[in-house]
């Protein structure tokens, strides 16, 4: 027989966020595991079979063009859950989603959900707040990318990855962050140094190390802020990191 989850210990906010009706509704379906590095999570234009409820850690939502061209546009962590498009009566997606920063997560079969949908109206608004929500944060990812610069576009997304971790430390390369934000190499190893001389950042090996979020802040600017608002607006909650 599968173990309970305790809902009151569970790390994903979304999940811990349920009346205790409707977390119940879920439980015995949730089946926890550990994803690591790159781990795929949801392919481009293939059946969505299962979603996951994220513990402390990142996974990438990545759009991409038919020639393979790719960029981020947004990012999951113990505030959320992927399969969104599920909640719309979609079972696929055109993006690729994938473990940035490992963690442990609650498997959900899509089955399972479709039919929780149907059966629960409370659920289903809930679960739909998040995806309002993280549609403020996709939004904003575009208005960043065509308006602000690199340096105030990785503070932001040091800043959203800070949430969504339970530690200072992130281990990430020069090439996988141009890759998130769409721009050369090299942009991202001079906004890097910059905000390393600022006293921000620290970097060692590989790992980035936030060492004054307040600066980091700064660095930001209005690139951060309003879709972390909008969350603790709509889902009546502080999402990780915001109130750090």
């Amino acid at each position: 027989m599968k173990p309970s989850i305790d809902q009151f210990k569970l790390s994903n906010k979304l999940l811990a966020g349920l009346r205790p009706d409707l977390f119940a509704m879920l439980e015995p379906h949730l089946v926890p595991a550990s994803l690591d590095r790159h781990h795929v999570v949801e392919s481009h234009d293939e059946p969505i079979s299962r979603v996951c409820f994220p513990g402390p850690g990142v996974i990438s939502v990545v759009a991409r063009t038919p020639s393979g061209t790719r960029l981020e546009t947004g990012l999951i962590g113990p505030e959320g859950m992927t399969g969104v498009a599920l909640l719309y009566g979609v079972d696929r997606t055109p993006h690729e989603t994938f473990v940035q920063i490992p963690c442990r997560v609650l498997w959900l079969p899509a089955s399972d959900l479709r039919q929780a949908l149907i059966e629960s109206q409370p659920l289903h608004r809930h679960l739909l707040r998040y995806a309002y929500a993280f549609s403020i944060q996709v939004a904003q990812t575009a208005l960043c990318n065509g308006r602000f610069t690199i340096e105030q576009r990785l503070a932001r997304w040091l800043l959203m990855s800070h949430d969504r971790v339970d530690r200072e430390d992130i281990m990430l390369t020069h090439e996988f962050l141009s890759l998130m934000l769409g721009v050369r190499r090299a942009g991202v190893t001079t906004a890097l140094r910059n905000l390393v001389t600022l006293g921000s950042i620290g970097i060692h090996r590989g790992t980035i190390v936030i060492r004054d979020r307040a600066l980091l802040l700064v660095s930001a600017g209005e690139t951060y802020g309003a879709p972390e608002a909008s969350y603790a607006a709509v889902m009546g909650t502080t999402p990780p990191g915001l109130a750090a």
